[in-house]
Order: structure tokens, then C-alpha cells, then sequence
């Protein structure tokens, strides 16, 4: 079972990156998928979450309207397109996958807490600096 979490690296603000979460070795299509960043001597933050089905997401407020959760199924893959970076953004970006069963496929999830997760990708580091 493994998360692998990519695409990270250095941005100048204002530009954009697309981190991908691949997937193997578990049911991916029956668990919502969540990013999560941690900034440099903080706590961990929820960012974004798909549900299994797609057709839910949500975002946390400091990157609504920024970023765009996404998932290919097909190939096990989740996105996180992030445009209009900003400094604050800077962080090592985590993916989680979290099932909530069949009769849940629309739901999403906001949890920060890895434990609360039941798979836990590496993260990818994400610089926005000038």
C-alpha cells in the first residue's frame, strides 16, 4: 500500500504548481482523498478533500478559490492544482486517503489528524519565495 505524493518544488509567488498524489495497492476509488500541508513550525492544516465519487470538494478558506482538488481513477491519481501562489503557502504537502464506506461516497472529510487517516502519503515540499 503506498501514497506517493509529487510535484513539489520552487515557485515564485503569484505562480503555479500541481502537486499528484498516486495510489497503489488499496480500493483508491472508495476513499475520499485529502491533502494536508505543514508550514515550517506549524501545526498541520487540512487543505483540501475529494469524496470517492468525485462529485463532492471542499476547500479550506485560506486556499478557496486558489486551488483545485481533483482525481483521475483510472489511474490512481489525485491532483491539487495551485495557482495565484502565495509565501503562506509554503509547506510540505501531505495526501490521505480515508474511506467512509459505500453508502458515504459523497462525503468529505476535514481532518488535519494523520492518525485519522487510513493510508498516509510522504509529503512534497512546496517553496513560494522570490
Amino acid at each position: 500500500v503506498q501514497l506517493q505524493a509529487s510535484g513539489g518544488g520552487l515557485v515564485q509567488p503569484g505562480g503555479s504548481l500541481r502537486l499528484s498524489c498516486a495510489a497503489s495497492g488499496f480500493r483508491y476509488s472508495s476513499f475520499a482523498m485529502s491533502w494536508i500541508r505543514q508550514a515550517p513550525g506549524k501545526g498541520r492544516e487540512w487543505v483540501s478533500c475529494i469524496s470517492a465519487s468525485g462529485g463532492t470538494t471542499d476547500y479550506a478558506d485560506s486556499v478557496k478559490g486558489r486551488f483545485t482538488i481533483s482525481r483521475d481513477d483510472a489511474n490512481l491519481t489525485v491532483f491539487l492544482q495551485m495557482d495565484s501562489l502565495e509565501v503562506e503557502d509554503t509547506a510540505i504537502y501531505y495526501c490521505g486517503a480515508y474511506y467512509l464506506g459505500p453508502l458515504h461516497t459523497n462525503t468529505i472529510v476535514t481532518t488535519a489528524d494523520s492518525s485519522a487517516y487510513d493510508y498516509w502519503g510522504q509529503g512534497t515540499l512546496v517553496t513560494v519565495s522570490s
